[in-house]
């Protein structure tokens, strides 16, 4: 592992500290931690489906009775 200094605020720090001893785990770890888990949610794929059911209708599911037995 390479080491990487960054600066936190006084809060940021403290709030980590505390985290830190409440979970038996050192700073470090905690932002190792977080840090993999930010690159794991922003690399996450979206399958391909997501955003096919848009639709300029924001009312579907209110009128989904009316919209199915209309003639085409």
């Amino acid at each position: 592992m390479q080491n990487t200094s960054i600066v936190l605020s006084t809060t940021v720090q403290q709030t980590l500290e505390k985290l830190a001893v409440d979970q038996n785990k050192t700073v470090e770890e905690l932002l190792q931690e977080a840090i993999e888990l930010y690159i794991f949610a922003i690399q996450k794929v979206q399958p391909k489906s997501v955003g096919m059911g848009r639709s300029q209708y924001s009312d579907l599911s209110e009128r989904v009775d009316e919209l199915l037995w209309q003639d085409p």
